[in-house]
């Protein structure tokens, strides 16, 4: 995912004259909080980020229409996502762009954590999606982001 996108503030379903829309804190504070619960309000939202109900608003608003957020999902228990694929990723960054790697990692709502740590792995993300073509779609969309060397996937068969 990008650091901006362009939206047009008067007419949303026009592309002339689009300006780019750049990614801020507050914009980064606002898809944690949703991660964290998907279904929270706008005013729950608004009292978390200490924002008015209308800028919580107005940045949904930007954030869906310019491709930031791509929808809104639920989770479910482990039993009932029986279709789910689980797996660790560990992921080797090249040189000082370890930062920039976290930040477009953090982008792919299937990484549902993200850890850093030492020896040969920089990094490793686990990952959940929904099905087997779901799995395959995150592994190329991360092996994609500039400055990631290599990585290794295994997925998880059970869990105790």
């Amino acid at each position: 995912m990008a650091d901006h996108c362009y939206f047009n503030h008067r007419f949303h379903s026009f592309r002339t004259h689009m300006q780019p829309y750049l990614y801020d804190s507050l914009d980064k504070a606002l898809i944690a909080a949703l991660r964290k619960d998907g279904r929270a309000s706008v005013s729950t939202l608004a009292n978390l980020l200490d924002v008015s109900r209308g800028t919580v608003q107005n940045r949904l608003d930007r954030l869906v229409s310019c491709g930031a957020i791509l929808g809104f999902t639920v989770r479910v228990h482990e039993e009932i996502d029986s279709d789910a694929v689980r797996a660790v990723m560990m992921i080797e960054v090249v040189g000082h762009s370890t930062s920039q790697v976290i930040q477009k990692l953090k982008g792919i709502p299937e990484l549902i954590r993200l850890h850093t740590t030492n020896g040969a792995w920089d990094l490793i993300a686990e990952i959940k999606a929904a099905n087997l073509s779901a799995f395959d779609g995150v592994l190329r969309e991360v092996r994609e982001i500039p400055g990631i060397l290599n990585s290794e996937t295994s997925i998880m068969l059970s869990s105790t």
